[in-house]
């Protein structure tokens, strides 16, 4: 295992800049997502980790290593790519097989590690099958077996299950996740799938216009954005803007057009002074509906179009002021006719406070 550290990158094309000083920590054995939107720098980064991109600015490290102006196949790692990459004219052995070849690794040890690798993906009964012959996520299962087969320090993943269906895509979170940690793997993956990332990071950094804007596990970095453009990006959110009236023991008590809110503050070291205006982010399925208001951060309203998914039903909130997404599990007011008055609450620890 080796850790990974980023120190001042600064990438440019032209007069694009597409990473603005960054400066990242990846610990030994890390699964650690890149998110943003399209155009963020995400997949900049992963190239430059790759030794496809030198940067204008800064240093990698793998472990106490500098490979900063490393070429690619210097740095030993293992990357698996959007596309799947495999050579239609190959067997599965023989294209997991390739890069020990190239490494000119004996024949015999050649065949004992490709068997090794094939079994790790449980593809072992497939080796001498063409890639067309198999399905997409058999393909993205032998893809994974080349990259682990070098051997590699770290693995880069490149938005590696876009291609698959949803179903195979569940299925392959949870199978990367286990190669990853059964291999001791820092992996290093990209991607636009905020659920993906969710459901099996280690931590995960979110990025826009070249920056990091938050780093940490996925529960801090939803229930705890430090920004608006964090908390629009990771799920969805109800925004409200308000103007702070002054602290509440450990929350900040903030006017808006719904009424007073408690809060606490999302990002760290953010005090802001009596009269700031800040914007409140609120998950939708923080809300709690009922017919009768709670005690503080309660807002009156009706349900206006709902769309009933069983267990969970997702309604538009209508208020005088505003309207709200609210999700409501095991629906109980998903019959319009039977709520014409409602009031929406939500717990101050499920109120984030960011600067405007």
């Amino acid at each position: 295992m080796i850790s990974i550290r980023i120190q001042n990158l600064t990438k440019r094309f032209g007069s694009t800049v597409a990473l603005r000083n960054l400066d990242l920590m990846i610990e030994p054995g890390e699964l650690f997502f890149l998110l943003g939107p399209s155009g963020c720098g995400k997949t900049t980064l992963l190239r430059s980790l790759a030794g496809f991109y030198f940067p204008d600015v800064g240093s990698i490290q793998f472990g106490a290593e500098d490979v900063t102006r490393l070429a690619p196949h210097k740095r030993n790692t293992g990357m698996m790519f959007q596309s799947y990459a495999l050579w239609p004219h190959m067997t599965l052995a023989e294209n997991v097989a390739f890069g020990l070849q190239e490494r000119k690794v004996p024949k015999a040890e050649i065949k004992r590690r490709v068997a090794e690798a094939l079994a790790s993906v449980r593809m072992e009964a497939y080796a001498e099958r063409k890639p067309n012959q198999l399905s997409g996520g058999q393909q993205q299962r032998v893809a994974l077996a080349r990259a682990l087969v070098v051997r590699p320090r770290c693995l880069l993943l490149d938005e590696p299950l876009s291609n698959l269906d949803a179903k195979l895509r569940l299925e392959m979170r949870a199978e990367i996740r286990r190669v990853c940690k059964e291999f001791q793997l820092t992996t290093v993956y990209v991607t636009h799938d905020q659920k993906e990332a969710l459901s099996i990071a280690d931590r995960m950094a979110i990025l826009d216009g070249g920056k990091i804007l938050q780093v940490g596990a996925p529960r801090e970095v939803y229930r705890r954005p430090v920004c608006k453009a964090v908390a629009h990006f990771i799920g969805e959110t109800d925004f409200i803007a308000g103007r702070v009236l002054g602290p509440q023991g450990a929350y900040v008590e903030v006017e808006t057009a719904l009424g007073r809110f408690l809060g606490v503050v999302g990002a760290p070291g953010f005090n802001p002074p009596v009269g700031t205006a800040v914007t409140l982010s609120i998950r939708p399925e923080c809300w709690s509906l009922g017919r009768e208001a709670c005690k503080g951060n309660s807002v009156r309203g009706r349900i206006g179009a709902a769309v009933y998914l069983g267990e969970v039903a997702q309604y538009e909130f209508i208020t005088s002021g505003a309207q709200l997404k609210v999700y409501e599990l095991n629906p109980r007011f998903v019959d319009r006719a039977a709520a014409a008055e409602l009031w929406a609450s939500v717990e101050p620890d499920d109120v984030v406070v960011l600067a405007d």
